[in-house]
């Protein structure tokens, strides 16, 4: 077996805001396969889809109630079966989204299978990563059981080898079916440390994050499951260090292919977390991505990404979504497609889609988002305050709905979306980026055909090149007698360089503007290519 994914793009659908085919508001699998030739055009390889299993929808999909069956809401098992056979017809590959750290509590091994989860007579002080306590209260058993995330999604107690062998099966059945590999949702923390002890201001991550078994359970699930197909594996892994990193993907511990990280997401946090915002600083951003490109550098694998649907867009949070939205959102893409790793675009980025500034709290649909609110309330934060964090950094800024048209709501639905559509539609869409040769889309396109022609993106080393500069991140690449030199500018000043040699490969503006040395325009990117 190839590591065909190494050349490989992905493409992030969440089908809840893709495209609606009958009207009813909501995103589902014929919506997705109306689009899968612009998908094709686009020139992606791979598509995850985001949890399309039976769930109550309590964390939108991510409480799956039944593995087996697909959620009425975006279809039928029919309708996944011609998905995934017209998207093979195309030469695309579906990625499932695997959640195994726990189900819903309307799962029916919840009901039967007390031995799947953790119950206590009392519970310790680990807090919940969406808000209050990780303990719920259940009256019928007089115990507790353990929810890192929604009450409505009890964790999964990993140390039953029945439950593994469940959970292998059913990873099974899906591969068997032709899906084509997993993205799996906060899979380092499948091992819990035993006897869940009370953790220092109840934030229980040290026992649960990385446990002590994560590794023996991950090749167990290699062994038993995935090195029998032709698969490709990501494991979503927030509190992992580079050398976990190493540990999950160096190919002959037989683990995973690639980790997702969240350093990188965490720097315009400040010490009270993700709602604490502060600026980026640029420097902290090289030094991180650096430390993991040289961390994998062939020992394992990098995942690329700037988006998800957990995180704001990055053209607002990075780049500048008003007057250089355009040079922004290529610019931040080419310093990501450049690197070395397999680069993840999620709905929507390919069009330099914007966060969203929705006045009321009542307009918003995530449980993070809502719980987070009522707490911070509660804590004596001001309305505008809490609302000014939602604007930056709540979940629900990538799960607006795909702006395909100028049309009503976008064009994702012809009934009432079960979230509003960004406003800006009417000028930030597909249908607008498809007639313009000059817009983010084939600049994306673009980058994506780079990868697959170029070598030395997949092989070459990185070298950090300007490093305490505050607002330019450059970078070379090299391999043998190949090389590319990176230059990509994070702000709209103007700073000037000397002139690499070589040929350019792409930029997002038309030409240069050399004057004996580079000078970078706001916002500017340019890549060089070198023999």
């Amino acid at each position: 077996m190839t590591d065909w994914w190494k050349k490989a793009c992905v493409y992030q659908i969440y089908p809840r805001s893709f495209m609606d085919a009958n009207g009813d508001g909501i995103g589902d699998i014929q919506g997705i396969i109306q689009k899968l030739d612009y998908l094709k055009k686009l020139g992606v390889d791979i598509i995850w889809l985001s949890p399309v299993y039976d769930s109550p929808n309590d964390d939108n999909g991510y409480d799956i109630r039944d593995y087996y069956q697909i959620m009425q809401e975006f279809g039928t098992m029919e309708d996944f079966d011609q998905l995934l056979s017209e998207m093979h017809d195309r030469g695309l590959k579906l990625m499932m989204d695997l959640v195994v750290n726990h189900t819903s509590d309307e799962h029916k091994w919840f009901q039967e299978h007390d031995d799947f989860y953790f119950w206590r007579d009392e519970p310790n002080n680990w807090k919940s990563v969406f808000s209050g306590p990780a303990w719920e209260y259940d009256e019928e058993r007089d115990q507790y059981y353990l929810h890192i995330f929604s009450k409505k999604q009890p964790d999964l107690n990993w140390e039953n080898p029945e439950l593994r062998q469940k959970i292998y099966e059913m990873m099974r059945w899906w591969l068997d079916k032709g899906v084509d590999g997993f993205r799996m949702d906060v899979i380092n923390f499948i091992s819990k440390e035993p006897g869940l002890p009370d953790a220092p201001n109840g934030d229980g991550s040290p026992y649960f994050m990385n446990g002590p078994r994560i590794h023996e359970f991950l090749h167990e699930m290699n062994q038993e499951v995935l090195s029998n197909y032709d698969c490709v594996t990501v494991g979503e892994m927030p509190g992992a260090s580079p050398e976990d990193a190493q540990a999950y993907t160096n190919p002959e511990n037989r683990e995973l292919n690639m980790i997702f990280t969240f350093e990188h997401m965490d720097l315009d946090g400040g010490p009270g977390g993700k709602w604490d915002l502060k600026d980026l600083d640029l420097v902290d951003l090289k030094k991180n991505l650096e430390k993991w490109q040289h961390a994998l550098y062939q020992v394992g694998w990098n995942s690329l990404y700037w988006n998800n649907h957990d995180q704001p867009r990055i053209v607002s949070r990075f780049g500048d979504d008003g007057a250089y939205r355009v040079e922004s959102a290529k610019m931040l893409a080419t310093c990501l497609h450049m690197m070395q790793g397999t680069p993840y675009i999620y709905q929507g980025e390919e069009i330099g889609m914007t966060n969203v500034a929705f006045e009321s709290i009542d307009q918003y649909q995530d449980i993070e988002t809502l719980n987070m609110y009522k707490e911070k309330l509660e804590e004596g934060w001001s309305h505008e305050e809490i609302m000014k964090s939602i604007h930056v950094k709540g979940r629900d800024n990538a799960r607006t709905p795909m702006q395909w048209s100028s049309d009503r709501h976008g064009g994702f639905t012809t009934g009432d979306p079960w979230i509003e559509v960004n406003p800006n539609y009417s000028t930030i869409n597909v249908e607008q980026a498809l007639q313009d040769s000059n817009s983010i889309f084939y600049y994306y396109q673009a980058l994506i055909q780079l990868r697959k022609n170029y070598d030395v993106i997949t092989t070459g080393d990185f070298n950090l090149i300007h490093r305490e500069h505050p607002d330019v991140f450059a970078y070379e690449r090299t391999d043998g007698d190949e090389k590319l030199v990176v230059y990509c500018n994070f702000s709209d000043r103007t700073h000037s360089f000397p002139m690499p040699e070589g040929k350019v490969l792409i930029q997002n503006y038309n030409e240069l503007e050399r004057d004996g040395q580079l000078i970078l325009r706001p916002w500017e990117a340019v890549v060089f290519y070198q023999t």
